[in-house]
């Protein structure tokens, strides 16, 4: 009895209704043709432009969509964390808008439907782990912290490879990446340490990470290269911020932060050659 008290699944009907609703946004895409909208302001006498076009709003909309989703969904749950669940908004509505990264630049084919059937999956999975890490005396709960953690990086890469191959100035560049990946420290050291915030070592590792994009955006940097690098820093340092915060032996803390930064940056000088 107490097993089956501790395997819920989340509503099926109002898991297929934030899926839907979330891939339909995305499926209009094709279908709508809008000029593009270019906002210029100026800042201290230096000129900024800022362009939006309906691929865009689309993806903001499918990332708000996959938040409130989130949040109805788990309101179904039969026990529900006490106060905000703020932190289980965060990855569905990354997932969400990374989804459209592709989907908004590739033409409408066989590679189109593989991303958005790919992509619908990955949503789902995703909603399902961030219902089961509710509940911390649930069996799959170790699996799913381990998935979701998985799940926020990989998304990270995908993002901060996006980017650098969009060519965009660098005004757009670091709020586009260090914005995500403040929040994506934050949610891990959240699920790692038990339900404990840590915002100061997530705002100390995005801006690091910010540095570094700083820096390698005014070099000849593949946009493979550059993500893997970002990669590598960001999940070292996150792992880092863990271990220290579990007051692990200081020895102990820094294996794994060092063993996987170079692993990902051997990698990332191996894959771009």
């Amino acid at each position: 009895m107490e097993l089956e008290e501790h395997r819920h699944v989340p509503d099926t009907d109002r898991l297929s209704i934030v899926a839907a609703m979330v891939l339909l946004t995305y499926a209009l895409i094709p279908f709508v043709k809008l000029p593009d909208t270019l906002f210029n302001f100026g800042i201290f006498g230096a000129i900024f432009s800022l362009k939006f076009n309906f691929s865009t709003l689309m993806s903001l909309a499918a990332a708000l969509l996959a938040a409130t989703g989130a949040s109805w969904l788990l309101e179904s749950h039969p026990h529900p964390q006490a106060g905000s669940m703020f932190n289980h908004w965060i990855l569905p509505a990354l997932t969400a808008w990374v989804i459209g990264v592709p989907l908004t630049s590739l033409e409408v084919g066989a590679q189109w439907w593989a991303v958005f059937t790919l992509g619908g999956v990955l949503f789902v999975l995703v909603l399902v782990a961030e219902y089961i890490v509710v509940d911390a005396a649930d069996i799959r709960h170790g699996p799913a912290v381990m998935g979701l953690t998985a799940v926020s990086f990989a998304l990270l890469l995908i993002l901060m490879i996006a980017v650098k191959a969009a060519g965009i100035r660098l005004y757009l560049l670091l709020p586009a990446i260090v914005i995500p990946l403040g929040l994506v420290a934050l949610r891990t050291l959240y699920l790692r340490l038990g339900g404990r915030w840590q915002p100061v070592w997530a705002i100390g590792i995005a801006v690091v990470v910010g540095q570094l994009a700083l820096g390698l955006h005014y070099l000849p940097v593949q946009p493979v290269r550059f993500g893997l690098i970002l990669l590598g820093a960001a999940y070292a340092l996150t792992s880092l911020a863990g271990g220290l915060a579990e007051e692990q032996p200081r020895p102990t803390a820094w294996v794994e932060p060092v063993v996987m930064l170079g692993v990902i940056w051997l990698l990332a000088w191996l894959i771009a050659r």
